[in-house]
């Protein structure tokens, strides 16, 4: 069996992971079986850099094939924020809450069809013996005026997908399996391991 270790303690992602990669003869390994403890300080100004420090420091950390993303909302009325600052954009502690308020009272004033926004993910894969490769997917949609949905997490409640009609919160899993910016960049990511043969 071959193991690739996700960069991540994020149990819901390593699923997604897993479920895409089992079937493929791949051991899915996560931050959670290796060492809790790895945390590698997101320094890059794009999800792009971010991704592959992630991906190449952690590699190079336990010697295996390591796939890392990074992701975030980028809003157009406020310049592409909260971008790569996401998860900490209310302050250092993650707290989706403060970060979603903080969100929708810069919006205030700013009418629906200008309050489009992009959900963004780039998956870096690096490898011991091989050049590190990234891909990347997106999700189109709005931020809405209210907080409506119970499931998801982080700006899930407030992103609003115009072809199904409702927020990612309002989604079950499976549907937002289907058309997030992350299932997206996994979908890139399997056409590369297609090409590879592995």
């Amino acid at each position: 069996m071959k193991e690739i270790v996700v960069a991540t303690k994020n149990k819901g992602k390593v699923k997604e992971f897993v479920d895409m990669l089992e079937p493929r003869g791949f051991t899915v390994l996560s931050l959670l079986d290796i060492d809790e403890s790895i945390d590698v300080e997101e320094t890059g100004t794009t999800f792009q850099e971010n991704a592959i420090l992630k991906a190449e420091t952690i590699s190079k950390m336990v010697n295996k094939p390591v796939i890392a993303d990074d992701s975030g909302l980028a809003i157009d009325a406020l310049n592409g924020e909260p971008g790569v600052y996401s998860a900490r954009y209310a302050g250092d502690e993650k707290n989706d809450r403060q970060n979603i308020e903080k969100v929708l009272v810069k919006l205030q004033n700013i009418p629906k069809e200008k309050r489009t926004a992009r959900f963004h993910c780039v998956l870096a894969y690096a490898h011991p013996e091989k050049e590190t490769v990234t891909v990347d997917g997106t999700c189109e949609g709005f931020i809405t005026e209210d907080i409506l949905g119970e499931n998801g997490f982080g700006y899930d409640p407030i992103f609003f997908v115009p072809e199904k009609e409702k927020t990612m919160a309002q989604m079950t899993k499976e549907e937002k399996n289907q058309i997030s910016h992350r299932a997206n960049a996994l979908k890139q990511f399997e056409s590369i391991l297609n090409q590879w043969g592995e």
